[in-house]
């Protein structure tokens, strides 16, 4: 199968095209632009300097992937958007290029951003995310591999949303959600864990309550986060999830959400 490109895209000349590319009409890619094999670009859709797309992705109509960054402290210096394969942008969702503080913005393997959606300067999404309509992503967050984060929810700047976690809709997070947990609200408050995700992607029962047990005694015991750490350290068993969870709190720099949400104020059918 060769290119698909409509007559009416308009495709700068230094711009790398893999195989089986489409591009649809009115859709503009700029020089410094490579995309992967059999990636398909959307009519009206707008790829800007700088933008690595990789294999068998999905740019709907009327994205912008690699605008430059809205942050006044850049100042006009080299930087990239990089998404990886397999990943789906759908329509209108926008993408800004780094800055000087990282260089680049990237999204990984097998994520699906929904339409409407803004990922600002420096910001990292992992492999197997789920971005919701209208999620409103600030600049330099990291969102780690399997999250999910709900329709209109608003992510401020440095903030980092851990690996399996599960953020509702409407929610404003405001500090860091720990691994597989559930939050809600806004200010987001800790709903406990993300027992239906985590059970989705083959956890066994055991691993799941020792992850519970690891956020009992960081949220029910009522230790400080560097006495909790060092009491998970001494006192549970030695396992991957829990190192992670240790190592993520540790790694805190906004602090990770420790409120807890009034479970008898929404039910989980509601996340």
């Amino acid at each position: 199968m060769e290119q698909q490109i409509s007559p009416r895209a308009e495709i700068h000349p230094e711009a790398v095209l893999g195989k089986n590319v489409t591009v649809e009409a009115f859709a503009k890619i700029d020089k410094d632009v490579i995309i992967g094999d059999g990636t398909w670009i959307g009519a009206n859709a707008t790829i800007y300097p700088g933008a690595r797309i990789g294999r068998d992705c999905k740019i709907f109509p009327g994205a912008v992937i690699a605008a430059i960054p809205q942050d006044l402290k850049f100042k006009g210096e080299y930087s990239t958007v990089e998404i990886g394969n397999n990943t789906t942008v759908r329509e209108y969702v926008t993408i800004n290029r780094g800055t000087a503080s990282k260089g680049f913005t990237k999204v990984g393997d097998n994520t699906l951003l929904m339409a409407y959606t803004h990922l600002g300067h420096d910001t990292e999404v992992g492999n197997n995310c789920v971005i919701a309509n209208s999620v409103q992503i600030a600049g330099e967050v990291e969102v780690e591999d399997w999250a999910v984060i709900g329709g209109s929810s608003a992510i401020h700047q440095f903030v980092r949303i851990g690996a399996h976690a599960m953020v509702s809709g409407m929610a404003g997070v405001l500090t860091d959600v720990a691994p597989y947990t559930k939050v809600f609200g806004l200010p987001a408050a800790y709903m406990g864990i993300n027992y239906t995700g985590l059970k989705r992607r083959g956890y066994s029962r055991e691993q799941i309550e020792a992850i519970h047990d690891t956020y009992r005694v960081f949220y029910q015991r009522g230790m400080n986060a560097s006495q909790a750490v060092a009491y998970m350290a001494d006192y549970l068993p030695a396992s991957a999830e829990r190192d992670q969870i240790m190592d993520f709190i540790k790694a805190s720099k906004r602090g990770v959400i420790r409120n807890s949400f009034k479970k008898s104020a929404v039910t989980e059918e509601s996340m």
